[in-house]
């Protein structure tokens, strides 16, 4: 590794080059621990082409960084072939903003909340939220096609780029950052290394879409009996409010109860804590009357008896309060330790059949905790699974495939997908294998021979080897 190094710091120099720190080795779930590797930081899109083709030249894997926020293992390479990595974080420029076209260009190195800024500085909305989002960046953002807590109104990351500059494989050059909504010249490269996760090249910089700011917002946290009740309640008010539903939030119990063993400065909102809830919020423009329409939708279930209590936010400051609660629950999840996490999508109408059916195939395993929660609006549950009081994860490290395989058999037979918005990674890669689609996998596998037929970039993510 010494070797290697040296041979980075004569052709890059020791300001870009450098012995990866402690900060760069590993991810938050701690599943995946790198040995020490040069980290390189580039500044500009020719120094990011020069160091991939020297690493084309030489066969090295190339693993891309950006805000290391990632849960499966992608921006972690814990195997024994030569690799660098290659951090975007010098790379953080605003390149350019178009209010009139409601379009920013933004390099990949831009932290999310920062690219959300700049659209509010000029009267815009960038509408990507998510936990991380004071620390993950734009280039992770794409390349995971991360999703969040607005994706029910304005969609993924993927729907929120227009185009992408980009670094092949081989060190070329994609220069699509086209500021255009309609472009049919043939494959779309920008949809192809959305979401690939550096396995086909390194997102650089990204035209991103903006929208108008919603001028008047209604927050309110609805406790319910059962998540069916939840989606029937969706539906009405997605047409009683005309589809200005922006989050839809799903909570269980154990939600709360994590978070008031963990965090007892969070301020609970009900006095009894609700089997489930939604945190609901509906967003629009001046004169929508979004908050008389909504007090009005949400009196008519009151009275229907499907809310059972509900907390309606009268100031920014309580609808903070609310999106703190709900924000705060991973945070929660990994003080107390779990010992599997899943981000699951489902066909919405069958998401009660998962929620009722899981508990009783679990306790067939092990006995277990469950906190499930999650984008019920687009279908997405992050479903976690924790020891019991007074036990560790680590006693149920011989269970954990189990655990896993059990949840991701059922998410297959009701036709939905083991990763929804956290992407494959290394994590997921072999499970990939037996739930994905044999043609969609095997033209997987052509596109990254044809692309990268030294696999060199993040080798071992996304498509893994077949047995």
């Amino acid at each position: 590794m010494t070797a290697l190094l040296d041979q980075f710091i004569a052709a890059f120099g020791a300001d870009m080059v450098s012995m990866a720190t402690e900060a760069y080795l590993g991810e938050p779930r701690g599943h995946y621990i790198s040995a020490p590797r040069p980290l390189l930081r580039p500044r500009t899109v020719d120094e990011v082409s020069a160091i991939v083709r020297f690493c084309n030249e030489l066969s090295v894997g190339v693993v891309p960084y950006g805000g290391g926020t990632g849960l499966v293992g992608g921006q972690v390479y814990d195997g024994d072939r030569p690799c660098i990595i290659l951090s975007l974080e010098r790379m953080n420029a605003l390149r350019g903003i178009y209010p009139d076209e409601s379009v920013m260009v933004v390099e990949a190195g831009v932290i999310l909340a920062d690219a959300q800024g700049y659209a509010d500085a000029h009267d815009r909305l960038f509408p990507l939220s998510l936990a991380a989002e004071g620390s993950c960046r734009i280039g992770g953002n794409l390349a995971t096609n991360a999703g969040g807590v607005q994706v029910l109104r304005y969609g993924n990351a993927r729907d929120l780029c227009l185009g992408v500059e980009a670094v092949l494989p081989d060190g070329s050059i994609h220069h699509g950052l086209r500021r255009l909504r309609k472009d049919n010249t043939g494959y779309d490269l920008r949809n192809l290394l959305i979401g690939s996760e550096g396995s086909l090249g390194v997102i650089t910089a990204a035209s991103l879409k903006l929208f108008p700011k919603p001028r008047e917002v209604s927050t309110a946290l609805l406790a319910l009996e059962n998540p069916a009740v939840a989606i029937d309640i969706l539906g009405r008010l997605n047409t009683q409010l005309d589809g200005v539903i922006s989050a839809f939030e799903l909570i269980g119990r154990a939600g709360f109860e994590f978070v008031a063993e963990q965090m007892p400065h969070i301020r609970q909102p009900f006095a009894q804590v609700p089997e489930w809830a939604v945190l609901v919020q509906a967003a629009s423009g001046t004169g929508s009357n979004v908050e008389a329409r909504m007090m009005q939708a949400l009196t008519t279930e009151i009275e229907r008896g499907s809310v059972q209590d509900a907390v309606i936010a009268q100031s920014i400051a309580q609808a903070d309060a609310l999106w703190e609660l709900r924000e705060t629950i991973p945070e929660a999840n990994r003080a107390i330790g779990a010992i599997a996490s899943h981000d699951v999508s489902i066909p919405i109408s069958r998401i009660p059949e998962f929620i009722e059916t899981m508990p009783a195939v679990l306790a067939r395993i092990g006995d277990v905790r469950i906190n499930c929660f999650g984008h019920l609006g687009d279908g997405n549950l992050h479903y976690n699974i924790f020891p019991p009081w007074g036990a560790h994860k680590s006693d149920f490290a011989d269970q954990r495939a189990a655990f896993s395989a059990a949840i991701h058999d059922k998410v297959a037979a009701l036709g939905g997908s083991i990763s929804a918005e956290h992407g494959v990674g290394r994590l997921k890669a072999r499970a990939l294998l037996r739930y994905g689609d044999g043609a969609k996998l095997a033209a997987m596998r052509a596109i990254k021979a044809a692309l990268d037929p030294q696999n060199i970039m993040n080798p071992d993510a996304v498509v893994a080897k077949e047995d």
